[in-house]
């Protein structure tokens, strides 16, 4: 493998450490071993429940350290090797010729003596020949060590990969169940080996596992129990909010352009074994506050039929210098994980805008989305939205990051009743005894959400009098509305202007 080959070639080099952080700590080790064993070289595993074991023999099958022996495969209980920096002291004092890997071992990263000792050993390389591997979910380098330190990372299963693991469980399951065959709809494999992208190769694998073992078939059920359960793995329940049923809103009244626009991609996007250079990207989408954005968003999620994650800029911020950095790179590397989907960023604008007394975190913010924008290869389509085109940055919105910008204008009158309707409809109201046309002839000007509150505000008159809501009802709401067409009309009006020759209309 791929993998096996690259780990080994970073053995061979010159970096006496090497980084590995990964949650398959198992297939990891797995590697080592066997690379270790085809070279002869001594291989030791340390944790702080069982001490320094000895996994693979060297030159010697038996090595003391003091009064301790360890032989291969051999864990001695209750020794001093299960003290951090004791088992440093025995590797820079007592080892030569071998590889020691440190599990979990991020947490003594932050003591300076630990520090040092690993320094130390690092320094001692061309003189002992020994090499540390550091294994852990997560591990923040001290800068001491980190121009020492070489990172490996594990490849995460493509769709063909993937394909062959759903395979190899179905035969799993045939032989403990006499022959009997998985029940399996073929669409709903190919679309559960799409959705299991991103993953790592043991969590894909009992997810698989999971989908088989629940009912002996592999059907469209299985789906939103297997995005749910990624979506958990990811982890980011405060800064991305997760909707996996988005079919529906493929049907939403209006935005005919963007959704012929989105049509022509759905394939590209969702073609897993295509070239990852032609992926679409994602969109922009400008308009007046309570236009439809959020819908628009929505929609587009539905036209992919992949699920939607909500990125909330507001909860990104944190008072802890760093602590924002992180959180953006977090939620980001969650949305890779839950690829294909669609990551909406919604009022963009208000998280990436220079702010003098934020220390430049804002700034750090847009580099680190931009630079993510710029390199990622999985199939995440981007939707951003904004209100305030005035601040965003032009390296934002230029071709290249983002594949076109949209403008959501004010609804026309065919959209204006297609969104009385859906209203009405919502509260049990019958359309068919209001006079529509005429509440659209009064409505000229008005957003979705103020048609959505003319509705609300009509059946709250109506109820207070013990009443059936009426056309009258409807448009003395309507009429004593102002929009916001009309209050900030000269705002409006501007970024009509302004959108009229720089973007694509939404419907």
């Amino acid at each position: 493998m791929d993998d096996q080959r690259n780990l080994q070639t970073l053995l061979e080099s010159h970096f006496p450490i090497i980084v590995i952080e990964t949650h398959e700590e198992q297939r990891a080790l797995e590697m080592l071993k066997n690379i270790l064993y085809s070279k002869g070289n001594g291989f030791y595993t340390w944790t702080v429940a069982q001490g320094l074991k000895s996994v693979v023999k060297g030159i010697e099958s038996t090595r003391r350290f003091g009064n301790l022996a360890l032989q291969e495969g051999d864990t001695t209980t209750a020794n001093p090797t299960t003290e951090p920096d004791s088992v440093l002291a025995i590797v820079r004092n007592d080892l030569k010729n071998c590889v020691v890997a440190l599990l979990d071992f991020h947490p003594y990263l932050t003591n300076p003596n630990i520090v040092r000792l690993t320094k130390e050993i690092a320094q001692d390389f061309y003189t002992t020949n020994n090499k540390l591997v550091l294994l852990s979910h997560a591990l923040e380098i001290p800068a001491e060590i980190k121009r020492l330190c070489a990172r490996f990372e594990l490849s995460l299963p493509d769709s063909k990969k993937i394909r062959q693991m759903i395979s190899e469980e179905a035969t799993l399951w045939r032989r403990k169940h006499s022959n009997e065959m998985v029940r399996a709809d073929p669409r709903a494999v190919e679309l559960l080996a799409q959705n299991l992208a991103g993953l790592t190769a043991s969590d894909a694998t009992r997810l698989v596992r999971n989908a088989i073992y629940n009912d002996g078939a592999i059907t469209h059920s299985d789906l939103a129990e297997v995005m749910d359960a990624k979506y958990e793995l990811a982890g980011q329940g405060g800064v991305l909010s997760f909707e996996y049923d988005t079919t529906s809103f493929s049907e939403v009244g209006g935005f005919s352009k963007l959704k012929a626009w989105m049509e022509k991609r759905r394939k590209p996007f969702l073609a897993s074994d295509g070239p990852a250079i032609d992926v679409p990207k994602g969109l922009l989408l400008v308009g007046i506050q309570g236009g439809g954005k959020s819908l628009a968003a929505k929609a587009i999620a539905g036209v992919l039929q992949v699920p939607l994650l909500r990125f909330d800029l507001a909860t990104l911020y944190n008072k802890y210098i760093g602590e924002t950095e992180k959180n953006i790179r977090e939620a980001l590397k969650a949305a890779d994980v839950m690829a294909p989907c669609v990551l909406w960023i919604d009022e963009i604008e208000k998280g990436i805008s220079t702010n003098e007394s934020d220390n430049g975190t804002s700034q750090r913010v847009l580099g680190t989305l931009l630079t993510w924008m710029a390199e990622r290869r999985s199939r995440v389509f981007v939707v951003a939205t904004a209100n305030n085109i005035d601040m965003l940055p032009p390296e934002l919105i230029r071709k290249g990051r983002l594949d076109e910008i949209f403008f959501v204008d004010l609804p026309s009158p065919a959209a204006r009743i297609e969104i009385l309707k859906v209203h009405l409809k919502k509260r049990g109201i019958e359309a068919a005894g209001l006079d529509l046309e005429k509440a659209v002839q009064e409505s000229e000007g008005f957003s979705g959400a103020e048609l959505e509150q003319s509705v609300v505000s009509a059946r709250y008159a109506a109820q207070a009098n013990d009443e059936a809501i009426t056309t009258e009802h409807l448009l003395a709401e309507i009429r004593q509305t102002r929009p916001l067409s009309v209050v900030m009309a000269e705002q409006i009006e501007a970024l009509r202007e302004w959108a009229h020759h720089r973007t694509v209309l939404a419907d």
